[in-house]
């Protein structure tokens, strides 16, 4: 496992500092960079070249796809890290880009990465046709906005100190960070041309995935430690954070996501052997905290 992530996250750095370096230089380029190439899993990309096998997609085309994805990333954990938001002063062991760069410069380094996503699935090195370039860069900026991340982010903030419904606690975070999952799912069929109706299958998937990477999230925060999350602990509680956790209880809540992976692996069985890459992806969402 480690090693195909070490590969995509090789791979997905080599496309993004290429494309960087064919721009013209600017003062927000460093702070980009630092938010972008900042040391993390790749494991939104992972998802997307796992479910990209089982429909035989070109390895190059989803690695330029992901390169969007980890730009989408990187723009909202530069932002989700400010002291309006989540004011977190470490991300991935090191400065959070607002620590290194101030505020502004952080604000600004975040959406220019956010619209950079949307040049790399419009550029000419993505080679698919451009009806499907008009529905991938669709459903990323859907996924991006009021409706996913962003929309999903100000629930996360609203709820705070108040007491949520576990329906209401699993759309924010299905928001917050299953509609990228889902894009990362979605996007292969797309490039297969699929109908609509296998895409929302694979949407519906990608959301359960998402799901579990932040209940996952969630344990790591809830007991694991800073070396592991890169990032201070026990925040959550300290916030008054909802959280599955903080309604369910921590075994309930490892319950609850080993019930979600075995969900998603009854919806992905039928793609046989071909399925191994993601099953085996979501394992290690899971149980990256160990």
């Amino acid at each position: 496992m480690q090693k195909k992530l070490n590969r995509i996250a090789k791979d997905t750095n080599t496309f993004l500092k290429e494309f960087i370096k064919k721009q013209k230089r600017s003062e927000l380029i460093i702070p980009m960079q630092y938010g972008l190439f900042s040391g993390g899993k790749k494991i939104r990309s992972k998802i997307l070249i796992d479910v990209g096998s089982l429909f035989k997609i070109n390895y190059k085309s989803l690695i330029i796809v992901g390169s969007a994805v980890e730009c989408i990333h990187a723009y909202s954990l530069i932002h989700d890290d400010l002291p309006c938001m989540d004011n977190d002063s470490l991300r991935r062991g090191k400065p959070s880009t607002h620590i290194k760069f101030g505020e502004s410069t952080a604000v600004l380094a975040g959406n220019s990465l956010l619209t950079m996503a949307f040049e790399i699935l419009s550029h000419k090195s993505l080679d698919i046709s451009e009806k499907n370039k008009n529905n991938l860069i669709n459903k990323i900026s859907e996924s991006s906005g009021h409706l996913g991340i962003a929309g999903g982010q100000y629930l996360d903030l609203n709820y705070e100190h108040k007491k949520v419904s576990k329906k209401n606690i699993i759309e924010m975070e299905k928001k917050k960070t299953g509609k990228l999952f889902s894009f990362c799912c979605a996007a292969p069929l797309i490039l297969k041309n699929k109908k609509k109706k296998e895409i929302k299958k694979f949407e519906d998937i990608g959301s359960d995935i998402g799901l579990l990477f932040q209940v996952a999230d969630d344990l790591i925060d809830h007991k694991g430690s800073i070396k592991i999350a890169g990032k201070k602990t026990g925040k959550d509680k300290k916030k008054g954070k909802a959280t599955l956790i903080s309604l369910l209880g921590y075994k309930n809540t490892i319950k609850y996501a080993n019930d979600l992976i075995i969900k998603i692996n009854s919806k992905i069985k039928k793609y046989g052997k071909k399925s191994q890459n993601l099953s085996h992806t979501l394992n290690y969402i899971l149980n990256r905290n160990k």
